[in-house]
Order: structure tokens, then C-alpha cells, then sequence
């Protein structure tokens, strides 16, 4: 019986296996960076989206920080979802404009479905706002693009401000007597 033996005195060496990995951000916060450390040499790595505004729209967060696992987030971006059962006007996300002055473009898309139809729409909106750090100004007229079956005809898609508050709104308007599920998706880009 033969043997093979390697002498692993010599010849290359083996790799280094990292101990902690920097990221962008930490805790879910716009503080950075942070350190993501492998525990029993494991890094978790997952996805979310977050609101809090990064100017390419993507970061890496180590949440918690110090710990196992980094998010790979998709910032500028909020999502929602309701239901309605009639004609009235409701608020499907609420979008902040915060504390600091300046200008926002808003732009995202609507989904609508009915089950029992089954009827879909679909729109796509996007406007200008700004912001003096506690009211909201509609820059102009918000736009936006519908898609219809003949059954959601009467739906709609309204971004709104109120003159009171520092919010952009993103509504939905059903359709009286229809249960209808609506999905909803706003980016934003900002300047100050």
C-alpha cells in the first residue's frame, strides 16, 4: 500500500479568513461605518429598504453593530399596502419630509387588484416638493401615468400635501361596494 504525503512546511500559504467587515452604516442609522463580525465564522448577509435618504440609493449596515449580520439596504424608498371597501380617499404611505429645508422629487408606482372581478390598474406618479422644514409646498402639479380594466375605471392615485403638516401623501380611491388590495412603492431624491 502506498501512501502520498505532503509537506505543508513549505509551499503556499493558506489564505486569511477575515474577522470583521466594514460597512456604510450601523444600527439602522445614517451613522457610519460599522463593523459586521463573523461569529463561528458565519456573516449573515441580508436585504431590506429603508427611508433614510443615501445619494446612489444603496448601502451596506452592520445592525446590529458588532454583530453577525451586515443588511444590504435599498435606501430613498418607502413602501404599502391597504385594502379599501368603497370610493373613499386612503392614505396608502405617509412620506416625511423632515426637519432640514429643501427640495424633493417623489416618484414611485401603484398596483390595484380585485379578486372577484378580476380587475387590475396600474399608475405610476411623480412631483416636486419642498420642504421649510415643518410645511410642505406641491411644486406645480403632481403627474402620473394610468392603467386600467374597464372595472377600476373610477380608481385613482392622488399625491397630496396638507398645508398644516410636513407630509407627502400617497392615496389611493377605490371603488364603492369592490374590496380592492392596492401595493404601493415611492422613491424619492432630495437636495438642501
Amino acid at each position: 500500500m502506498s501512501q502520498i504525503y505532503k509537506d505543508r512546511s513549505t509551499g503556499p500559504v493558506p489564505p486569511t479568513v477575515p474577522t470583521s467587515f466594514t460597512t456604510d452604516v450601523r444600527d439602522n442609522t445614517t451613522a457610519g461605518p460599522g463593523t459586521a463580525i463573523p461569529a463561528a465564522n458565519v456573516l449573515q448577509i441580508l436585504g431590506r429598504q429603508t427611508v433614510q435618504n443615501n445619494d446612489n440609493g444603496q448601502r451596506t449596515d452592520a445592525d446590529p453593530n458588532n454583530g453577525n449580520v451586515v443588511k444590504v439596504e435599498l435606501t430613498n424608498r418607502q413602501t404599502g399596502t391597504v385594502t379599501t371597501a368603497d370610493a373613499t380617499v386612503t392614505t396608502i404611505i405617509t412620506f416625511d419630509l423632515g426637519a432640514t429645508p429643501g427640495t424633493y422629487y417623489i416618484y414611485g408606482n401603484v398596483q390595484a387588484f380585485n379578486s372577484s372581478g378580476p380587475a387590475s390598474a396600474a399608475y405610476s406618479f411623480s412631483g416636486g416638493y419642498r420642504t421649510n422644514g415643518s410645511i410642505a409646498t406641491e411644486l406645480g402639479t403632481e403627474f402620473h401615468d394610468t392603467f386600467q380594466d374597464l372595472a377600476l375605471i373610477t380608481t385613482d392615485v392622488l399625491l397630496t400635501v396638507n398645508g398644516l403638516d410636513n407630509n407627502v401623501y400617497v392615496q389611493v380611491q377605490g371603488v364603492a361596494a369592490t374590496s380592492i388590495n392596492w401595493n404601493a412603492l415611492l422613491e424619492y431624491r432630495r437636495v438642501f
